[in-house]
């Protein structure tokens, strides 16, 4: 872990059930049915926006340490549709869905997705909180 890394998790652990929820959360988001690539793309995807440059940081290295994407197309069909997710609270029209769908997601990987930016929003907005990012 990186010494920013570890100053992050410090002032986290004010609040250690801020801290559990989004470890078990993490946890959870990591078990589902996307694959490692779209995962990342989904939380660089929050980060960025949200303006957290320690989960960019952290979590563009975890991109390169997976390796080339074998599909990128596909990883710009989770960024857009994550963004979408983003920009209407979850209530994405069903063009953009469709369009999801057909790159090759379901709509189980829809709710992966909203997993993801409820356990990135939680993360980047406490980072922000506490001087973190």
């Amino acid at each position: 872990m990186s010494a920013r890394a570890a100053a992050a998790v410090a002032l986290l652990k004010e609040s250690p059930e801020t801290f559990d929820g989004f470890l078990k959360l993490s946890a959870i988001f990591e078990s589902t049915t996307l694959d490692p690539h779209s995962r990342e793309t989904v939380v660089l995807t929050v980060a960025e926006r949200n303006q957290c440059h320690l989960c960019v940081d952290m979590h563009e290295a975890k991109m390169a340490a997976l390796g080339p994407a074998p599909e990128p197309e596909r990883l710009a069909a989770v960024r857009t549709f994550t963004l979408r997710v983003l920009a209407s609270s979850g209530a994405v029209g069903d063009a953009d869905l469709a369009a999801f769908e057909e790159a090759g997601y379901t709509r189980r990987n829809a709710l992966e997705v909203v997993l993801g930016v409820g356990t990135y929003t939680l993360s980047t907005f406490a980072n922000r909180l506490v001087r973190a990012a």
